[in-house]
């Protein structure tokens, strides 16, 4: 016996929602928050902590089951990109403090300034030129037209003052102590008085690296360390200074006679200052 009956279609699985995936939402906020960081350069070493938790996050977000990941893939991307950014706001930073550091501006007062400080690239002749040859005059401080003697140069942290040049002092040099060497010959020793002044903050005070060397006449350059003497009354270079104080002493150079007065004296302020060039008289 036999019965009719309806067959009924079967009815399709209902797949159940998505649930929401946190691990994905705290990828998503890392990931913004690290991005904003990374571009702040106070703040820069948070960036840096919270974009590679915000991708590992991003990553374990999307092979969560049954979890959406559309917050996990917005941290991913997120957390790329601000890393990229992050990097070239970090090498801009680095750089241009480099460029502060490593190129400090030094500043001139000439004797006769009245105390007035003037960039070393700002300065420029206060006359109207008369003619060709004045406008064609070179750079005040340059090896072509070096300061006087008595003059001060300046950075941030340092007044630096060439009180006096002796030219021949080859004798007082050997009168200081009888295990310094002669000067080899056609060569002598001169002696630079130098000042320097101490204008920084740091509490633990600071040492003058001051910079001192001849340039020839020819273009070639002698610099204390070159012949090692016992010099009368020597610039400490290593003592140190704290805010407003001074160090006066003299550097003695080994130096060819012949134009020995037709040479300049290359003078920095620091280790990392421009250096501006002195007459030797």
């Amino acid at each position: 016996m036999t019965t009719n009956t309806d067959i009924r279609p079967a009815q399709p699985h209902q797949q159940p929602p998505k649930a929401r995936n946190t691990v994905g939402i705290i990828a998503l906020v890392a990931a913004i928050v690290g991005a904003i960081f990374a571009v702040i350069p106070g703040a820069m070493i948070l960036g840096w902590i919270l974009l590679p938790i915000a991708f590992i996050l991003s990553i374990v977000s999307l092979f969560m089951k049954n979890q959406k990941r559309g917050q996990g893939i917005a941290a991913l991307i997120i957390s790329i990109v601000g890393t990229i950014v992050g990097m070239i706001v970090f090498i801009g930073v680095v750089g241009s403090a480099f460029d502060e550091a490593f190129n400090e501006e030094t500043q001139i007062q000439s004797p006769t300034d009245g105390g007035e400080m003037q960039e070393l690239e700002d300065v420029v002749a206060e006359q109207e030129p008369a003619d060709s040859a004045d406008t064609n005059e070179a750079e005040e401080g340059s090896r072509a037209n070096p300061l006087a003697i008595g003059s001060t140069i300046s950075n941030s942290e340092w007044d630096v003052t060439i009180n006096s040049v002796d030219l021949n002092a080859t004798d007082a040099i050997a009168a200081e102590n009888p295990f310094n060497e002669a000067p080899a010959d056609g060569n002598l020793y001169i002696m630079v008085e130098v000042s320097a002044t101490y204008t920084g903050t740091n509490p633990e005070g600071d040492t003058p690296w001051v910079s001192v060397e001849y340039v020839s006449a020819g273009g070639n350059s002698f610099a204390s360390h070159d012949s090692m003497v016992v010099t009368p009354n020597s610039f400490d270079s290593l003592e140190t200074l704290y805010e407003g104080a001074s160090a006066t002493g003299n550097i003695a150079i080994e130096v060819p006679e012949d134009e020995i007065a037709d040479g300049t004296l290359k003078v920095s302020p620091g280790l990392f200052g421009d250096s501006v060039f002195f007459a030797v008289q």
